[in-house]
């Protein structure tokens, strides 16, 4: 099963640029039966590899809008903090609604196609633009940070629909910038769990992260074969059910 996960989740990373903590965490808790403390920092170390897995590959790299992700890294992890703080007051079933209700919204935003494919950061000639796009690169960033911990998730699912809806970065631009934002993050989160590394199960760690690798290089560089509509339209609908899912489990939990 930690394998199959492990598949799932390297090719959802390769083609999609997101999905690493919502599918991991699910599988390390219910699938192994690990707590939180040390599922958490499984699934970070697995998200980071095969984040980083999905980035090598030359026409991937050729898409990463390099400013827009040092942003976007930069702004999340201060964020990322206040969101955290701000969970431990509210109560985790609303805080697993409200998220899946922001998830079908950003989903019904990417299946219609607002904005995407525009690029508002960059010139005709392919330079950033930092006096128009600085400001709303790190407030945008930042929001993303508190929504990650205050939702306790990996930024991938926020960080694309962000990059294609508010920055209007096309789904290919997207996936790879967000490939770099999530590695950053997740090696960030990693850091900051050092204390509970020594409940890491390293074999289940091992088998998840292999597995999730060699699955995250190839998509990665078969992603930029595939159109641009298609991955958002993939995207969107991955996350829609995601959201459906969440809701369901708030609700009846």
């Amino acid at each position: 099963m930690i394998a199959a996960a492990g598949i799932v989740l390297g090719l959802c990373m390769g083609l999609l640029g997101a999905g690493g903590s919502v599918l991991a965490l699910p599988v390390l808790v219910h699938g192994a039966g690990q707590s939180p403390a040390t599922a958490i920092p499984t699934a970070l170390a697995v998200v980071a590899l095969s984040s980083l897995g999905g980035l090598l590959s030359r026409p991937r790299l050729r898409q990463v809008r390099w400013p827009v992700a040092a942003v976007f890294a930069a702004s999340g992890v201060p964020g990322s903090f206040a969101g955290t703080a701000l969970s431990r007051t509210l109560d985790d079933d609303l805080l697993l609604l409200g998220f899946s209700v922001l998830m079908a919204v950003v989903a019904v935003r990417m299946l219609r196609g607002d904005d995407a494919g525009v690029d508002h950061c960059h010139t005709a000639g392919g330079a950033f633009d930092w006096r128009r796009c600085l400001p709303r690169s790190a407030l945008t960033g930042a929001g993303v940070g508190v929504l990650t911990g205050l939702f306790g998730v990996g930024g991938g699912f926020l960080v694309v629909p962000a990059l294609t809806v508010l920055l209007g970065l096309s789904a290919g631009q997207a996936v790879a910038t967000s490939l770099v934002v999530v590695t950053v993050n997740s090696a960030g989160g990693l850091l900051a769990h050092l204390s509970d590394l020594q409940g890491v199960d390293l074999g289940v760690l091992a088998v998840f992260a292999v597995t999730a690798l060699l699955a995250s290089v190839p998509a990665g560089r078969l992603a930029h074969r595939l159109p641009g509509e298609l991955v958002r339209r993939a995207f969107a609908v991955v996350v829609l059910l995601v959201a459906v899912g969440m809701a369901a489990g708030a609700l009846l939990g």
